[in-house]
């Protein structure tokens, strides 16, 4: 994993990509998009290299037996692993295309990395940096000496600390984790009370699975004492998963920001 506020495109894109051939025709493509919930375009490849994008628009209008590499978008942008995602979003907002393929040096297909991709990499991101420094304050705050571990905790043992989540992020959380792409939660140790301090919609999401166990960072502290998120749980009614609510009528304000951004570029 990259380091804190420097992720890259390799991090967060899609590996396993969907493409199709520059010999198949307008008919096999545009049938592969009507019979898939998930595309409405693929890139374009010879082997794996490269050679262009087609979308359903581009189907539009066209013959069935015409063959895709005659309409496809030959003049593509693409991604690099290495490229920082902050600038795969600029490129991404800036084109207003939806998806960015992602290529090797020599141009082959490694990747492919979305706008949701790159809304995913803004949000609860859990990384060892932002593990350290919520480590530090609580230790300075409550005078009290705290450590790190790396581990799986079980869901249904954890108290959650925030009592809404958004409706709509959830379906990016269940995307993520039915695609093993999910980071770590971050869950404060106290005493034996799993607070989970950072993770919600992905806990909430991983209920909704099935899911019982998740990779975790987690901050021990031996001592019995009562941290503020403790006290916001216990003044809120939170004990389980199930108390946290998805509220369908807000979006998340990164989600509406990056929405405002394509419909004025």
């Amino acid at each position: 994993m990259a380091d804190e506020g420097k992720a890259k495109v390799g991090d967060y894109m899609t590996r396993d990509v969907a493409t199709v051939s520059p010999d198949d025709t307008v008919r096999e493509v545009a049938k592969r998009i009507g019979e898939s919930d998930d595309h409405s375009g693929f890139p374009v490849c010879d082997g794996r290299h490269v050679e262009g994008f087609v979308t359903a628009r581009d189907l539009l209008l066209e013959r069935d037996h015409v063959p895709i590499f005659k309409i496809m978008t030959s003049d593509l942008l693409v991604a690099h692993p290495e490229m920082d995602v902050d600038d795969a979003a600029r490129v991404i907002l800036r084109s207003g295309i939806q998806r960015l393929p992602v290529v090797d040096d020599a141009g082959n297909l490694v990747g492919i990395i979305s706008n949701a991709d790159v809304i995913r990499s803004q949000i609860e991101r859990a990384t060892p940096g932002k593990v350290d420094k919520l480590l530090r304050t609580l230790e300075n705050i409550h005078d009290v000496d705290a450590r790190e571990e790396h581990r799986s905790v079980t869901l249904s043992d954890l108290t959650p600390t925030q009592g809404k989540v958004y409706a709509d992020e959830l379906q990016g959380r269940k995307y993520e984790l039915e695609r093993g792409l999910a980071e770590p939660l971050v869950v404060v140790d106290v005493a034996g009370n799993m607070l989970l301090a950072d993770g919600h919609h992905r806990v909430k999401a991983a209920t909704k699975l099935g899911i019982e166990e998740m990779d975790a960072y987690v901050i021990v502290i031996d001592e019995k004492i009562e941290l503020g998120m403790a006290e916001t749980a216990r003044k809120e009614d939170l004990e389980t998963i199930e108390d946290i609510e998805a509220v369908d009528y807000a979006r998340h304000p990164l989600v509406e920001t990056t929405q405002r951004l394509q419909e004025t570029s």
